[in-house]
């Protein structure tokens, strides 16, 4: 036999034939034959060796091997490939039909099907068009959960996804589309289940990930049709409950893949353990009640097993299952497995502390109702308490119980009346309060904890809130007077984390005491303008704004002592264009300033403004920050009343219509609009607005001629009417009002109809309409 290429072996197709031949030697001779035949060598080799290298390959491709076979079925497709657009090899669809019909031989259906895939990815469809029933029903035949073989199964499926767009006509016929559609699903369970319990990760973590994507559509699907039966419809899409359906064969496959947590793997790399844990979280919510019996033999005769592996899976089993449930059923549960939880946040195995602890935090947040105060709280404290001393990790999960025990079970009592608000936890304040103030990896936990027991602490653990702002003040000093003993980036990197904690804590420190900080303000101030004079770092001196913001909020008037010492680091923030969210805070500063001295920051007003206004047209400051300099204006305004006199022009003559974030921007108009408004009118200086009134009510037009304009705009921008309306009310402005697309929006204008009931006076409670309707009688 001779090629047109010398470099090609005259045995190749024999070679692969050869069962004598070892499966290597025949791979590569069917490889080197594949990459011989060129569409030049297909049609220009004479019909006798041509038809030898057939029949060659298709013997090849009924071969007990499978790979030799595999390589032939490229052969086959390559030739035919060529040779069927130039009506030669007709025959070979029959022969590979022929095929799927004979003898249960798995290896030859599986390569048969591989060969009809990559043909029909290959050829046009016009074709096969005549054959293309017959094609479909082989592939189909193979895809049936009839077929013993999973392998032939997949190859069936694999040939039906390369032939998709030759098999367009038949998914266009609702029953073949069906049918096709059924055989797949039907299919795809084993396959999926074969693919879970494979050894090679990534195949596995693919099959656990397809259920949980069939599960998260399920709950999706089950919220839709929920909303939908409030309004007596029916769903667009209706689910057919997969999930219950494969229960009893996936989850043992899960609950399997969950004992094969590896204890050296890297804790950020997500794994197969991992993807099952989450598969049986989604699982659990689309079930519901029936994972309940399904798993809990599993985690009862494993709970207290030898193998770490076993306890580990047993408790992440119970803990991903509790949202889903009816907790009326789980609460007996919970109750008999609390005492074992908590016993076993000793474990020797640091994985399954992790675990219990992460168990815990579910447990506290998801079934608050099963907590019994006198019974479950002081066990559980404590051992939470004990373990902030064990590794990072457990230190997270732990302040997330105490997050997650402090936010339901306090808003619980809460609910109960002011005298309950401290509830069952006050006795443990002091103790959880001095505990999460700890320095360790995960301290950025600790303090999250600490802000939610300050936030929340009630009458009875008030107490325990400054006292907590004088540790805070004395670690805070403490850190500045170490600032040169800072040797790498390293120790910088941890001061400033520990530092913006520090001041996330104060704050919640500030807003929970109110004007009760004051026996403190001296020393914080002090604090805080050290941090700000010493540090370079933008998100330490963001932190230490907002404190000073909080401060000034709580102090109000009594803050002015401290304004002097505090504008040089302000300004310098404020003209710090590069540094957009640093800029941002520092204006937010500003409003807080100007919203806590009122009519004494009249004094501030110009510096303020002018820094504002060239904020404002700076080229280099983020357009977004921009947005709340016009707030600001609104906040000055408010707080200095007629004072505003000076700046009125450069407020009311504003551009609204820039691109990409012009629902924004009009609404930081709107609210510098309506604060200049509200600050002037019962005023004498009231009547400097008329000459703008035209251009306001122009963009309340604008705002609201927008098909879908926000919520918020509309709000804003019929407050803005009616503090007008309230401004002029001895017919001023009637005219203006009179316009007919506001009598259209306030009148006729469904949506609107219910905001303006809902918007009143910046200082009043009527509806829009109706202080319009005064305006308009004058």
């Amino acid at each position: 036999m001779h090629f047109p290429d010398p470099t090609t072996p005259a045995k190749c197709p024999s070679e692969l034939a050869d069962e004598a031949q070892t499966t290597t030697i025949r791979a590569a001779a069917g490889i080197a034959l594949k990459n011989a035949l060129s569409a030049r060598t297909i049609l220009t080799l004479p019909a006798e060796p041509k038809e030898r290298v057939k029949q060659d390959v298709l013997r090849a491709l009924a071969s007990p091997s499978q790979k030799a076979g595999g390589v032939a079925a490229q052969i086959v497709a390559a030739i035919a490939a060529v040779e069927l657009p130039n009506s030669q090899w007709p025959e070979i669809i029959e022969i590979l039909l022929r095929f799927m019909d004979g003898p249960d031989n798995v290896s030859l259906k599986i390569v048969t099907l591989q060969a009809i895939g990559y043909i029909c990815e290959t050829i046009k469809l016009e074709i096969l068009s005549m054959r293309s029933n017959e094609i479909l029903t082989a592939v189909i035949h193979g895809a049936r959960k009839e077929e013993t073989s999973v392998d032939v199964q997949l190859a069936a499926i694999n040939a039906l996804y390369n032939s998709l767009e030759f098999v367009r006509d038949n998914f266009k016929r609702e029953g073949e589309r069906n049918y096709i559609m059924q055989v797949v699903r039907g299919d795809t369970k084993p396959l999926t289940i074969l693919g879970m319990k494979h050894p090679e990760k990534s195949i596995s973590l693919q099959a656990v990930e397809f259920w949980s994507t069939v599960f998260e559509e399920e709950i999706e699907l089950a919220i839709e049709a929920s909303e939908a039966a409030e309004y007596g419809e029916a769903p667009e899409t209706e689910s057919k409950n997969f999930a219950k359906i494969a229960l009893p064969e996936i989850l043992p496959v899960l609950l399997g893949l969950l004992t094969r947590r590896d204890e050296d793997a890297d804790e950020d790399e997500w794994n197969v353990s991992m993807a099952a844990a989450t598969c049986l979280v989604l699982l659990a919510q689309t079930v519901a009640d029936a994972i309940v019996p399904a798993v809990i033999p599993f985690t009862e005769a494993n709970i207290k097993a030898a193998d770490w592996h076993q306890r580990e899976a047993a408790v992440m089993t119970f803990g991903s299952i509790l949202d889903g449930p009816d907790p009326m059923i789980l609460t007996l549960l919970v109750t008999q497995a609390l005492p074992i939880l908590v016993d076993m946040t000793r474990d020797e195995n640091l994985l399954v502390k992790d675990t219990v602890a992460w168990t815990l935090g579910r447990i506290c947040d998801l079934l608050l109702v099963v907590l019994k105060p006198d019974e479950h709280l002081h066990p559980l404290i404590s051992t939470l308490v004990n373990a902030l001393e064990d590794k990072p990790r457990i230190v997270a999960n732990c302040c997330w119980v105490l997050m997650n025990l402090r936010d339901q079970l306090g808003s619980f009592y809460e609910e109960e009346g002011p005298t309950l608000s401290s509830g069952p936890l006050a006795p443990y304040y002091e103790g959880i309060a001095t505990a999460t103030d700890i320095e360790s990896n995960f301290r950025t936990s600790a303090y999250e904890a600490l802000v939610s027991y300050v936030t929340h602490a009630g009458p009875e653990s008030i107490t325990v809130v400054p006292n907590t702002a004088l540790a805070i003040l004395s670690c805070m000093e403490h850190l500045l007077g170490m600032q040169n003993q800072l040797l790498g980036i390293d120790d910088r990197n941890n001061w400033n984390e520990l530092q913006s904690n520090l001041c996330s804590v104060l704050i919640s420190v500030v807003r929970k005491l109110g004007d009760g900080i004051e026996p403190l303000e001296d020393q914080i101030m002090t604090v805080f303008l050290s941090l700000i004079q010493s540090s370079k770092t933008s998100t330490v001196l963001e932190d230490a704004f907002l404190v000073v913001g909080t401060m000034a909020a709580a102090l109000e008037v009594k803050f002015s002592p401290y304004i002097q010492a505090f504008l040089p680091f302000l300004y310098p923030a404020l003209k710090a264009h590069e540094d957009t969210q640093l800029c941002t805070v520092a204006i937010g500063v500003i409003g807080d300033i100007s919203r806590a001295l009122g009519e004494r920051s009249v004094q501030y007003a110009g510096p303020f403004m002018s820094v504002l206004l060239e904020s404002l047209s700076s080229e280099t400051l983020n357009r977004n920050v921009k947005i709340p300099i016009l707030s600001c204006f609104g906040d000055i305004a408010l707080a200095i009343g007629p004072g505003f006199e000076p700046y009125l022009d450069h407020t009311m003559n504003m551009d609204y219509e820039l691109v990409d974030y012009v629902s924004q921007l009009r609404e930081g108009i709107l609210e510098a609009y309506t604060g200049t408004v509200t600050g002037l009118k019962n005023t004498e200086k009231v009547q400097l607005l008329l000459p703008y009134v035209q251009s306001m009510l122009e963009l309340v037009q604008r705002c609201l001629a927008d098909e879908e304009w926000p919520e918020s705009v509309a709000r804003l921008s019929l407050g803005l009417v009616g503090d007008l309306a309230d401004a002029f009310p001895n017919g001023e402005i009637k005219q203006l009002l009179l316009a007919e697309w506001l009598a259209q929006i306030l009148f006729l204008g469904q949506k609107t109809c219910r905001i303006c009931a809902k918007v009143g006076s910046s200082h009043g409670p009527y509806p829009v309409d109706q202080r319009i309707a005064t305006a308009l009688r004058c």
